[in-house]
């Protein structure tokens, strides 16, 4: 299939590799706001089609689908351009900035007769789906910790009295939905919505969360969960149980799960050698999902995308951080 970029970042450079790994896509197209930067980031890929005009990609026939790794703010308006043209639409997480936008853009897809994705590449990942096989194993759930936090290099923009977009009100930042998407992902996937999920939130000058654990709560068990951006951690995360304990390293793109049990204290280890960049998985599914058109898997991610972004929301909101887009 033919693929068009928005966005010519780092996370799109990986995006595409993987998906040209993929063997599934033809990168065919760039857009960029100048046509410098366009060719800047397509020339290595022997790109031949660039715009500076979205509805013009759009409205082109020399792309299937669009990766969109805009601002988080401008995903919405974006990813209606396309899909409105009939156009697949993979957003980079987070995929909009509210629970209105993922249904309004996800109608439209639906009228469209084209699919909607979140780029939450790690639950693509076959070690992901080793992890879920394995939950089993640690018997009945005592809790889990998952830890995702990287220090963020425009975190020293902020501390120099600037504003990045990632850590803007205006542009729908913060560590919540930056970073802490990809635990939030992994517990609702693994455990399903929590009862209740509080999250209690580092507030930066800019108005946005620097980070901040959260926490999850079911019925009979408790995830904590360690996000940030203004902080390191090189923990592992853990799911633990009666039987024994899950030990997961790192989060994404996971190399180790091993299952330690609790009576033996022997240790195994379950996961499979992996590839070194992991986007190439989402790209495949996404890719099978199309020419399958196999409406059950992506409903179940529909689903869960909706969740996620409904639980960070609801998080955010608990500390009085309103996106200038809820405004």
């Amino acid at each position: 299939m033919k693929l068009g970029i928005m966005g010519t970042n780092w996370i799109t450079d990986a995006f595409v590799e993987g998906a040209i790994n993929s063997g599934e896509w033809e990168m065919n197209a760039v857009y960029s706001r100048t046509l410098e930067k366009a060719y800047a980031f397509g020339e290595k890929y022997k790109v031949e089609n660039y715009f500076d005009d979205i509805d013009m990609m759009a409205s082109s026939d020399v792309i299937d689908a669009v990766y969109i790794a805009s601002p988080n703010a401008m995903h919405y308006e974006h990813a209606l351009q396309f899909l409105r043209h009939k156009k697949h639409v993979i957003v980079e997480k987070p995929i909009f900035s509210t629970v209105a936008e993922l249904e309004g853009a996800h109608k439209v897809a639906k009228e469209n007769g084209v699919y909607l994705f979140e780029a939450a590449r790690h639950i693509q990942e076959p070690n992901f789906k080793i992890l879920q096989d394995s939950i089993q194993k640690v018997g009945r759930l005592h809790g889990a910790t998952l830890a995702y936090m990287n220090y963020s290099s425009r975190y020293d923009n902020v501390l120099a009295g600037e504003e990045p977009n990632i850590f803007s009100l205006q542009f729908s930042g913060g560590s919540l939905v930056d970073l802490g998407v990809y635990p939030m992902y992994t517990a609702v996937a693994l455990f399903g919505v929590p009862e209740k999920a509080t999250y209690f939130a580092t507030k930066l000058r800019t108005g946005v969360d620097g980070g901040g654990p959260v926490i999850f709560e079911y019925p009979d068990f408790t995830v904590t969960i360690l996000q940030a951006k203004m902080s390191q951690s090189f923990l592992p995360s853990e799911i633990y149980g009666e039987k024994g304990t899950l030990v997961i390293d790192p989060l994404t793109g996971i190399q180790s799960i091993q299952y330690a049990d609790n009576h033996t204290k022997e240790i195994e280890e379950l996961a499979m050698s992996t590839i070194p960049n992991d986007m190439e998985f989402e790209a495949t599914e996404f890719a099978r999902i199309i020419k399958d058109n196999d409406t059950l898997a992506y409903e179940d991610l529909e689903d869960l995308s909706k969740a996620v972004l409904q639980i960070s929301n609801d998080l955010r909101h608990q500390n009085g951080i309103w996106y200038k887009v809820e405004k």
